[in-house]
């Protein structure tokens, strides 16, 4: 149990570390590739800080269980909309560029519904799952070829300007190898982390009693969700708010395809689907990344007020979890107000917050010239 524990912790501070030098690897290539904050987030780092989920999804199915692999996926979404983005904006208020809201989101959402839907079955097969990874590449290029077309947004002309000077001396040279190092030692230290948590986590769910599924949905979740939660802790402070959002919508976008669907590829028979997995987990990650929309678009930002209240429900997910882990008879009740209440209240402020959108542009063409 000590050496189980053991392994969880030191995987964790593996997975922090790692996912810290990778995020600053990538993203320090990616701003030299003349990419805006936005993009960088939801391509470069928001790949880079999912590494953990995927390394942690291929070594769990791998080794056997399979239910950890798609409760880390699912986990994983929730975590970030839930803790990191609250967490984020309790720090300053989150901006919403208008790209990300009116394209970015929507694939997301697009992407949970997919989700959803290849686990009916109660499997995602391996087709499935190269279907998932394909459409990510797809979402990829469709991001920077946006922005190439669209020209440099918000910050972007200074990085292009300041990579083109670092291009031609040798101190940009020397930084560029640096950023380099950085994240292939970020990948190394993530595969390894990856290997300890995962070991460890299994260990302790056989010695507490709890399901891989329920270990997934949380210690690994939340574990591998913690390069997230750097860096959009240090964005937020920084007043990097494009960064902090791209980097969580493009993360789950990322866990939603590229984590489920290595898992799915790399599984012999494809990726089973636990039934309490599509019973609660699934519709809860589908509702929190439903919620995203009115929070986005009330005002396209997310206040500290908002984010208190996503760290609270998520507080009272966790709860909902562990209370069902051990049996308890408030577990049903939690669990009902979770999804029965607090499903019609996020499909309102998403009928709400589309209203006002559709409001708002009719308003703009009417006093436009």
């Amino acid at each position: 149990m000590l050496l189980d524990l053991g392994a969880v912790l030191l995987g964790l501070l593996l997975l922090a570390g790692g996912g810290e030098a990778l995020v600053r690897g990538a993203s320090g290539l990616g701003r030299r590739a003349g990419l805006s904050q936005a993009v960088v987030g939801l391509t470069v780092v928001s790949l880079a800080t999912s590494a953990p989920e995927i390394a942690v999804s291929v070594d769990a199915v791998l080794g056997g269980v399979p239910d950890l692999a798609l409760g880390n996926a699912i986990g994983s979404n929730t975590v970030n909309v839930l803790l990191v983005l609250g967490l984020g904006a309790v720090l300053a208020p989150i901006t919403v560029g208008r790209d990300l809201l009116r394209a970015d989101l929507p694939v997301l959402l697009g992407a949970s519904v997919v989700l959803l839907l290849v686990c009916l079955d109660g499997r995602v097969s391996r087709a499935e799952g190269a279907l998932l990874l394909v459409g990510l590449v797809a979402y990829f290029a469709w991001c920077v070829l946006r922005e190439r077309r669209g020209g440099a947004r918000e910050g972007g002309a200074s990085d292009d300007g300041d990579a083109a000077t670092e291009e031609g001396s040798r101190p940009g040279a020397r930084r560029s190898a640096l950023h380099a190092v950085a994240a292939v030692g970020g990948v190394a230290a993530l595969v390894l982390g990856a290997d300890l948590l995962v070991s460890g986590g299994t260990g302790l769910a056989a010695g507490l009693g709890l399901s891989d599924l329920v270990i997934g949905l949380t210690v690994v979740a939340i574990g591998t969700a913690t390069p997230e939660i750097i860096t959009v802790v240090v964005a937020s402070l920084r007043g990097q708010r494009d960064l902090a959002l791209g980097t969580v919508v493009g993360s789950c976008t990322v866990n939603t395809a590229a984590v489920v669907g290595a898992a799915a590829v790399v599984g012999a028979g494809g990726l089973p689907v636990d039934p309490q997995a599509l019973r609660f987990d699934l519709p809860v990650m589908l509702l929190a990344t439903l919620l995203l929309v009115p929070l986005a678009w009330t005002a396209t930002r997310i206040s500290r007020a908002e984010g208190a209240l996503l760290l609270l429900a998520f507080a009272a997910y966790l709860s909902y979890l562990l209370l069902a882990a051990d049996d308890h008879e408030a577990a049903g009740l939690l669990g009902t107000a979770l999804v029965v209440f607090a499903g019609p209240l996020v499909l309102l402020g998403l009928g709400v917050a589309v209203t006002r959108e559709v409001r708002r542009g009719r308003a703009r063409r009417v006093s436009s010239p």
